[in-house]
């Protein structure tokens, strides 16, 4: 399953994938939270990390590796996810999903996709 087509729009941070009649923008943001690297992930289930404040994260540099994968770098530093044509697949045929999964995630956590923003929660003091 190899892409027919990748183009990466810089100013707007988006990778446009073709997979035949199938196609996709993925934004740099969505890429660097679905990280394939055990950063993200971890090394097995129940071991993945949220990622926050990824809002305006973007994308420097893509490398190919080999005939099977990309190679993204961001410019928070991140470098180690290699991201093979299936996954990038997945991630384009599940992206509604996969999003708000990662929306609601970060609700739970108490998170912001702003690097700049802390969520307030605030307590009832009668629940307590």
């Amino acid at each position: 399953m190899t892409p027919t087509k990748i183009r990466f729009h810089k100013g707007s941070q988006q990778l446009e994938l073709h997979y035949g009649a199938e196609q996709w923008l993925l934004s740099a943001e969505f890429l660097r939270v679905h990280s394939p690297s055990a950063e993200v992930k971890g090394h097995g289930p129940g071991q993945e990390v949220l990622q926050y404040g990824k809002k305006n994260v973007g994308i420097v540099a893509l490398e190919r590796a080999g005939n099977y994968a990309l190679k993204l770098i961001f410019d928070d530093g991140h470098a180690t996810g290699i991201y093979t044509w299936e996954y990038l697949h997945q991630l384009g045929a599940n992206q509604a999903q996969l999003w708000e999964r990662y929306l609601q995630q970060l609700h739970q956590a108490g998170k912001s996709r702003d690097a700049d923003t802390s969520v307030v929660r605030l307590i009832d003091p009668q629940n307590q």
